[in-house]
């Protein structure tokens, strides 16, 4: 006959391991804009002697990442209980013992800065900033996951930062371009709200929402859905910031990244949306196919040269641009 008594708090390794979140790490692909620009900016870059820096960069944002996960579920369980889903998480189902917790979120943030610092110090303030906005995020008396549109704006801060993370892994001397920055900021923002918007419709009773976390109590469909277009307009604008000043090619883009924006708000309007859980968006392998190919299109247009463009829309090609392309359109004269 099998034992209904509950499971002692503590007992094991697996729900620690749980708590981390090991499957959220590919959220660190967010990285990859950085280390394209920096390719993009120095080419020289391009060698493996740029692989050692940039494996460990990843590796110790993976760990601060993880490290905000554990804080994360350790403050949020007893709103979590509320969640058709997120109740089952070892926090909330009472499987982990809180102090053993607050040293797994201590020693996983411990160790990935000091990884961060073996790079370089930019390298560290910047898994400093990623790991301090896990505490801005989630600890009292701040804790912005609480308050209307911050909450979003404030979670989706880690996208720059891990953009920062990826280009001061190869580029220690400068900044990335503000309006690139910025534009990545409010892409991230968009996602955080799809999430939202997504999370809000699977819980379906505004009640429960509340319960489960105080911005939800003012959140509706409607102001969420609002939201998701001042965050894409003002991400799109900033990018053509970046593509005027930098590369013009990239307008070629446009059309491509406002297909996948508006093929995610459709898979965030489905039916139990995987949106509402990130690490479950493998299942729409439409979308991901889609993404990963608008990905590649990216990057390849950071790397050509198309002359006509710079005629059509009458811009001087910038300093940064002295980049070898891969291929130029029309080919040039031999």
């Amino acid at each position: 006959m099998r034992s209904t008594a509950p499971v002692e708090p503590g007992r094991g390794l697996w729900p620690y391991v749980q708590m981390a979140r090991v499957d959220h790490w590919f959220k660190n692909a967010f990285m990859l804009p950085g280390v394209i620009l920096a390719l993009f900016y120095r080419p020289e870059l391009f060698a493996w002697a740029s692989v050692p820096p940039l494996a460990l960069a990843v590796l110790a944002t993976c760990l601060i990442a993880s490290s905000n996960y554990v804080l994360n579920e350790l403050l949020d369980s007893r709103r979590d209980a509320f969640h058709p889903f997120k109740r089952h998480r070892p926090g909330p189902s009472g499987r982990v013992r809180p102090a053993i917790g607050y040293l797994e979120w201590l020693a996983l943030g411990a160790t990935g800065i000091g990884l961060s610092m073996l790079i370089s110090r930019y390298v560290a303030l910047a898994g400093m900033a990623l790991w301090v906005m896990g505490l801005v995020y989630n600890v009292p008396p701040v804790r912005t996951k609480e308050w209307p549109y911050l909450d979003v704006l404030s979670e989706a801060a880690n996208s720059p930062i891990r953009l920062f993370l990826g280009w001061f892994a190869l580029v220690g001397d400068l900044i990335p371009p503000v309006s690139l920055t910025l534009s990545y900021w409010m892409a991230g923002a968009f996602l955080m709200g799809a999430k939202r918007l997504a999370e809000y419709r699977q819980i379906g009773d505004p009640s429960v929402a509340a319960a489960y976390r105080r911005s939800f109590g003012y959140y509706t469909e409607v102001r969420l859905l609002v939201s998701l277009f001042f965050y894409s307009s003002t991400s799109a604008l900033l990018m053509g910031v970046f593509i005027v000043r930098y590369h013009v090619e990239l307008v070629l883009f446009a059309p491509v990244g406002a297909a996948i924006l508006a093929y995610g708000l459709k898979v965030t309007l489905q039916p139990n949306s995987p949106m509402a859980d990130p690490e479950a968006l493998y299942k729409e392998r439409r979308f991901l196919t889609f993404a990963i190919l608008g990905a590649a299109i990216l990057i390849a247009l950071m790397f050509v040269h198309v002359p006509v463009l710079y005629d059509w829309f009458n811009i001087e090609p910038s300093a940064m641009d002295r980049v070898e392309p891969l291929w130029t359109i029309p080919p040039r004269e031999p």
